[in-house]
């Protein structure tokens, strides 16, 4: 255990206070949780001395924040520290209890913003994020608010320059003028690029991004009722009790409930919240839950900070969960450092949905040595299929249209006849429409609405495309049996619409194979109606 907590300690630069020494497992447990929530935060200022319970350490550094016990120091340097409440002096402690009931406020402060101490207010971010609370310090470097999320109140330190504006008593101020998601500046040409277009961000803003939205609640937060049914087990036992039951055990709540109920998803979040606080004692029961809570931003919501956020709480970043670690790097990506997606994955061990990121990423000869290295195994129709959409994605149809041939020549023998009957399935039907893709000429297809079909996950998934003026109006889903399909139905006829094409559109992760059957119906829509 000391082995892992020094290595953690190394992994995410926290910096404890205390000497080594004999520690409960608790503790150890509660600075594995929280080495993973560091970011660059609030610009310098308000520096102090901070001394540990002892009297024998002291630190000169700014208070970020302080959350369940936890209290976050910005040194001179710039690095973020993490030290739990209950090892700082007395002394230390009463500033803190001062700052959150609103009492402390720094010195000096400008009477424009100085006035809005007291103030219950509401903090836009230029990320798009807002928050509830009561300010209780300003000066012109930073706003701190104590904002109350269910039973728990947390200490947040806003920069000025992350502030988009300010509301109270139903006033509102604007501080920024930049639109949400212009709050750190683009890199120069050369650096990592970002998926779509969007800004490009060095690790750092990223970090600082993660850190700034995963620890405020979404702007969703205050309209979404908590509610579950009050016969589920919110200690959430591992393995599940036998027998299926998903109105008592929460994983299967999950599957059966909130998973295929879009109306839901925001409520599933909620839920994952509440049960934070419900086993604040159980560490290991709260990993699960924020390995689900990175899960649920991620697959239903796209909010790719807070899924970030809450996986590095979980310690995913650490290169224990190949899945989740997979899906982290994809936040990252999309969040505008491709960099750190990278240096991730090489951290993970091997597995195919490596492959697809890799595709999405660009690296297509990389995830196609990925693929080939697995052709000789008993996994070869995976291989082959994984090889075929990476080169579909990068445009590379003739090679996609191969490893696709090398799919549907495979005999269906063996104990994985039905998987290669599926994937066989799968590659007939993405064949198809890159054999569309060629000929589909938009300019040709008539306004009117246009129909077809493709197989899905569980079963055939039907489109309406419609087509005015040589644009594609809207791709709607009219009819499909998928359970499981996560963001995918909004996020690739959104995909389509915004790129007015078929071609290169990168599969929802999580759910691929809806993804794929809604971007091969649409070509075979779209085909059907060309002149």
């Amino acid at each position: 255990m000391k082995m892992r907590f020094y290595l953690l300690l190394s992994c995410a630069a926290v910096v404890l206070l205390v000497p080594d020494g004999d520690m409960r497992a608790d503790q150890v447990a509660a600075i594995h949780l929280a080495a993973a929530a560091l970011a660059q935060s609030a610009a310098n200022g308000g520096m102090r001395t901070w001394t540990d319970s002892t009297g024998k350490y002291k630190i000169e550094a700014e208070l970020v924040d302080c959350q369940e016990g936890e209290v976050r120091l910005k040194k001179v340097g710039g690095q973020i520290i993490s030290v739990p409440s209950s090892r700082l002096s007395a002394a230390d402690q009463k500033l803190i209890q001062e700052m959150l009931a609103g009492k402390s406020t720094p010195g000096g402060a400008p009477p424009d913003v100085a006035s809005w101490v007291g103030a219950d207010a509401v903090i836009e971010l230029t990320a798009g994020a807002k928050t509830r609370g009561k300010i209780v310090a300003a000066d012109d470097q930073s706003i701190s608010l104590n904002a109350t999320v269910g039973s728990r109140s947390y200490l947040r330190k806003y920069p000025l320059d992350r502030i988009r504006a300010v509301t109270i008593g139903g006033k509102r101020e604007v501080l920024n003028e930049r639109a949400a998601g212009d709050a750190t500046p683009r890199q120069g040409a050369g650096t990592d690029t970002a998926p779509g277009g969007d800004t490009r961000r060095t690790s750092a803003q990223v970090s600082a991004l993660i850190d700034q939205l995963g620890s405020t609640p979404p702007d969703w937060w205050d309209s979404v009722p908590l509610s579950y049914p009050q016969t589920l087990d919110l200690s959430w036992p591992q393995p599940a009790p036998e027998g299926w039951n998903n109105q008592k055990n929460v994983g299967q709540y999950v599957w059966d409930v909130i998973n295929p109920n879009p109306g839901k998803w925001k409520e599933g979040v909620r839920l994952m919240h509440h049960l934070l606080n419900v086993n604040e004692n159980q560490p290991q029961t709260r990993l699960l839950v924020m390995t689900e809570l990175g899960r649920m931003y991620h697959d239903l919501l796209q909010d790719y900070a807070r899924a970030a956020f809450w996986w590095r709480k979980a310690g995913v970043d650490q290169g224990d969960q190949t899945r989740s670690g997979v899906h982290l790097a994809e936040c990252y990506w999309r969040l505008g450092n491709k960099q750190m997606a990278v240096d991730l994955l090489r951290k993970l061990p091997p597995t195919f949905a490596m492959i697809k990121l890799w595709a999405d990423l660009g690296e297509t000869q990389y995830a196609l040595r990925m693929a080939e290295a697995n052709t000789r195994g008993e996994a070869a129709d995976v291989a082959y299929l994984y090889a075929g959409d990476a080169c579909r994605v990068a445009g590379q149809h003739r090679k996609a249209l191969e490893y696709y041939e090398k799919l549907l020549t495979m005999p269906a023998t063996g104990k994985t006849a039905k998987r290669i009957e599926q994937y066989q399935q799968r590659a007939r039907a993405s064949a198809e429409a890159i054999r569309l893709f060629d000929l589909l000429e938009l300019r040709r297809v008539p306004d009117g609405t246009y129909r077809a079909s493709s197989p899905a996950y569980a079963g055939v998934l039907h489109v309406a495309v419609t087509v005015q003026g040589g644009r594609i109006e809207s791709v709607e889903i009219t009819e499909h049996q998928e359970k499981q399909f996560y963001s995918a139905l909004t996020d690739t006829t959104r995909k389509i619409i915004e790129k007015q094409s078929v071609k290169g559109i990168d599969a929802t992760s999580s759910a691929t194979i809806t993804s794929e059957a809604i971007i091969n119906a649409t070509a075979k829509a779209l085909s059907a109606g060309m002149m």
